[in-house]
């Protein structure tokens, strides 16, 4: 996969990047199927059918509540947070497959989902699960973009999760459906809960 020459969402060619994924994986051979990791929305909507749900464990990336959401799950007056898989750590999640006759239909579909605005950057990661390693696309962000909200104090981690709401509800729903998504696949994650004990009422 290319590497990218501007993190500006504006200044980047969201159809072009689609492009060398889908050329990356036809590459894997003329059969292959398409595995997707799943951190945070797609532990729990999907939006597509996999053929197989996998636990799974990505090494050198974490999840974190650490991305602007200006229309998902906030405005612009009022900016929401969402998660993006950062760089560091390690992060358990779900490897989902999608089997190769599927994946020339469903790409389109995942990348109006994940990337209206191309500000993710997919990438390719080892994905560990008990039944073999396999290679699966993420859609991680770097700390260059504009969108990466930096360290927040938690005195704002309370303030967004009382009050920013966007098209798709709240920051605070969203988070804590991540939580029960993943508590679900028997993925505990303790950042996360701790995160959540700042939410109002908690």
């Amino acid at each position: 996969m290319k590497r990218p020459t501007t993190w500006n969402p504006a200044e980047r060619d969201g159809a072009a990047m689609m492009a060398d994924v889908v050329a990356d994986w036809r590459a894997m051979g003329p059969r292959a199927d398409l595995w997707v990791f799943a951190y945070a929305s797609l532990v729990w909507r999907p939006e597509f059918h996999a053929a197989e749900v996998r636990p799974a464990r990505v090494h050198g990336f974490h999840r974190c509540l650490q991305m602007w959401s200006r229309v998902n799950r906030g405005t612009p007056e009022c900016p929401g947070l969402v998660f993006a898989l950062m760089p560091g750590g390690s992060c358990d999640g779900l490897a989902l497959r999608v089997p190769h006759d599927e994946v020339a239909d469903l790409m389109p579909r995942l990348w109006a989902r994940e990337m209206p605005n191309p500000v993710y950057d997919p990438k390719w990661l080892r994905a560990r699960t008990l039944l073999g390693d396999v290679s699966a696309l993420a859609f991680t962000l770097s700390r260059r973009s504009p969108s990466h909200t930096g360290e927040l104090p938690p005195e704002r981690y309370r303030d967004i999760f009382a009050r920013s709401c966007g098209r798709y509800g709240t920051t605070l729903d969203y988070a804590r459906q991540t939580f029960e998504g993943l508590r679900e696949h028997g993925i505990h994650d303790r950042a996360l809960e701790k995160l959540l004990r700042l939410a109002p009422g908690d």
